[in-house]
């Protein structure tokens, strides 16, 4: 389960980054400004070429690194050397070595990015192998249910959740408009239908569609709801209002 009294607190949303200020998202100086703030750190996970964790949001190297195609198809050895477009930073980092940096001085929540596809259980081994080893403050999650459930059954006494919200945005197009995902199942992704074989220990919802049927039914059932990615005083009043802790990003929480 997750620790409430450890883990619900500010958590700075792909560290506590500052593109204006050089201090770019899922690297070191953006972790190592979440634990000068005390505030917790969530990044995401995505698979090198050999199944190797890195520390990474997108699919695509180009909009943040000097890189270009899918970072699937890069080498560990390689992403250690690639250069940032906006800041003195090389190398992506990987899991490990974001867990050697944070050392459990402030908790972690991973997301686990996936595709929708079947999931790789190479990649999702090894973060768990990871996780268990790290033995500090330390969360699992990703919106693919499928993924949530391998990881509970690699890496069972490690805190997992599901990462959720509309799944369509203002105009009614669905999210992942390329993916395997039809609308029906969009609409249960968002009501959190698909639970049950992953059993999460908590939830994150996005801010701006809360408060919804299920987010209050995950509070009634006492299980911990962040919600992301907050930015904005409307936010952060819904935030406070309708979840436990809020993952934030452009302001000092």
């Amino acid at each position: 389960m997750l620790d409430r009294k450890i883990f619900l607190r500010p958590i700075a949303h792909r560290g506590f980054h500052d593109a204006a200020k050089g201090v770019v998202e899922n690297t070191a100086p953006a972790f190592e400004a979440a634990i000068a703030k005390g505030y917790g750190i969530e990044c995401d996970l995505r698979p090198a070429a050999d199944g190797t964790p890195l520390v990474f949001h997108d699919l695509d190297l180009a909009r943040l690194t000097a890189g270009s195609g899918p970072i699937t198809g890069l080498q560990p050895a390689c992403a250690a050397k690639l250069p940032f477009k906006s800041a003195d930073v090389t190398g992506i980092l990987s899991f490990a070595e974001l867990l050697a940096l944070v050392a459990g001085r402030v908790p972690i929540f991973a997301e686990i990015k996936s595709e929708w596809t079947e999931p790789d259980l190479g990649f999702l081994s090894e973060i768990a192998r990871l996780a268990k080893l790290y033995r500090r403050p330390l969360a699992l999650m990703s919106f693919d249910p499928a993924v949530v459930a391998a990881i509970g059954r690699f890496a069972p006494d490690i805190p997992r959740g599901i990462v959720s919200g509309a799944y369509f945005d203002d105009d009614g197009n669905g999210w992942w408009p390329n993916s395997p995902l039809t609308d029906a199942r969009r609409r249960a992704l968002a009501s959190l239908l698909e639970s049950g074989q992953a059993a999460p220990s908590f939830y994150a919802y996005q801010v701006g569609a809360l408060p919804t049927a299920a987010t209050e039914r995950v509070r009634r059932n006492g299980l911990p709801l962040l919600t992301w990615t907050v930015r904005t005083e409307q936010e952060r009043r819904m935030a406070a209002l309708h979840a436990d802790a809020p993952i934030f990003e452009g302001y000092e929480a």
